[in-house]
């Protein structure tokens, strides 16, 4: 089995502050990987180290065997490895499609246009946006932005996959389309981590959960296992819990 992801004693300081301490795990290629705790845990913070935002001040982050610690974003992007983020982030004044087009060009090394338009439309396609391409984004609403963030990191063909809550926000059906277009775009060679709080997602989605509490890995196993977990129910689920049964 390919290891796609592997974090080996990541730490993140802000002065005395600890955000990460000593987070080490490994992702096989294909898995779809759920990262929960409560807020403050070092979610995003551990998202940021991975896809280069941030450099850890300890440990090292290994792409496929690469040490891609440090790495900047642009860099890793065209290594495979894309994010979103928690809010959705448009570019102002452009269309669905030339929103899509910018990261699918940029993608490529060769700025082939017509190749780049191609897959901005099949990554709209392929997460279900069912609105003209030549939509202006200041018209949408929030799963439709969130579906376009969505696409223009599809439209880079990555390996490995960061989302930042996306279903945060969506009602029952927009969760259910949602989860369904994540199933969709996973596949055997497409590494995903998922950071939700929304547990209806997380066990729609996920055959495996990572758990952070104040910047450690809690707990790490099968999702039904992990959120029965007494210390994980302490630490973070709580009553819900209990829509788990």
């Amino acid at each position: 089995m390919t290891i796609a992801l592997q974090l080996e004693r990541i730490g993140m300081a802000f002065g005395g502050f600890r955000a990460l301490d000593d987070v080490s795990l490994s992702v096989s290629e294909g898995e779809i990987v759920g990262l929960v705790g409560p807020n403050g845990a070092g979610k995003t913070v551990l998202l940021s180290c991975i896809a280069g935002s941030l450099r850890p001040t300890s440990g090292h982050v290994r792409i496929y065997g690469v040490d891609t610690t440090g790495w900047p974003p642009e860099r890793l992007a065209r290594n495979g490895v894309m994010r979103t983020f928690q809010i959705p982030q448009p570019f102002a004044n452009m269309t669905v499609l030339e929103s899509v087009l910018v990261a699918a060009l940029n993608a490529r090394p060769d700025r082939n246009m017509p190749t780049a338009v191609d897959a901005a439309l099949v990554a709209l396609d392929a997460v279900g946006f069912e609105k003209d391409p030549d939509t202006s984004v200041d018209q949408l609403n929030t799963l439709d932005l969130k579906l376009v963030d969505l696409a223009r990191v599809i439209s880079a063909n990555p390996r490995v996959l960061l989302l930042d809550e996306l279903a945060a926000g969506l009602v029952t059906g927009q969760l259910e389309k949602f989860v369904s277009v994540l199933r969709n775009i996973a596949t055997s060679d497409r590494t995903v981590i998922v950071v939700e709080h929304v547990i209806e997602a997380i066990t729609g989605l996920c055959a495996r959960v990572v758990v952070l509490d104040h910047g450690r890995l809690l707990a790490d196993g099968p999702t039904g296992e992990v959120m029965r977990d007494p210390r994980v129910v302490e630490a973070y689920l709580g009553t819900q819990v209990n829509e788990l049964d």
